[in-house]
């Protein structure tokens, strides 16, 4: 299961660890993918690669089978958490869709910077993370996910993500194993 590689222009991207998401219960304990999230961050920063956090605003329209919340959200829900210790460097990211690629004009930003690998961590396993791993792969990145830094609401969607999708669009690691390759560059 470890990766056998990073590119040498691989970044960092960390999916809706914001402070109205990260407040639900998940099938792991979030203070665990908060710590290895931040983890990644340090350990990008300090090989000066890119660190892209991507939070959520809104929802795609269209009609759903499964209600969606209403009401008034609080008004920092969308604010990243600080355990990921925000830097001026960072790429900063608001989607309104479960992928952290549509309108956002992130493909365009990763590929003028030369990235060409991804290493994808956050919430939810089969939602936000899946949905960015399906477009990066489509876009032509090699994709990493951080199985350790990602969870979800749903233990079999969190399994089947793991198990069945992420194998098909990239490699899977672990925070550490992809912080060793890091410091091997």
């Amino acid at each position: 299961m470890p990766v056998t590689a990073l590119d040498p222009m691989t970044a960092l991207v960390v999916i809706d660890l914001q402070k109205g998401i990260t407040q639900l219960a998940t099938v792991h304990p979030m203070s665990d993918v908060l710590d290895r999230a931040a983890a990644l961050a340090n350990a990008f920063r300090q090989q000066r690669l890119p660190v892209v956090l991507v939070n959520v605003i809104g929802g795609a329209p269209g009609r759903t089978e499964t209600a969606r919340p209403s009401g008034e959200r609080p008004s920092d829900w969308s604010e990243l958490v600080p355990e990921l210790l925000h830097q001026n460097d960072d790429i900063l990211i608001s989607k309104s869709t479960w992928g952290a690629f549509t309108g956002t004009g992130l493909d365009e930003l990763l590929k003028k910077r030369g990235v060409t690998n991804l290493v994808l961590c956050g919430v939810a396993t089969s939602i936000g993370v899946e949905s960015t791993a399906r477009q990066a792969h489509e876009l032509g990145f090699n994709v990493t996910i951080a199985l350790d830094a990602v969870t979800d609401r749903d233990l079999d969607a969190h399994h089947n993500s793991v198990e069945r999708i992420f194998p098909r669009l990239g490699e899977t690691a672990t925070t550490s194993e992809v912080i060793d390759l890091l410091v091997r560059r």
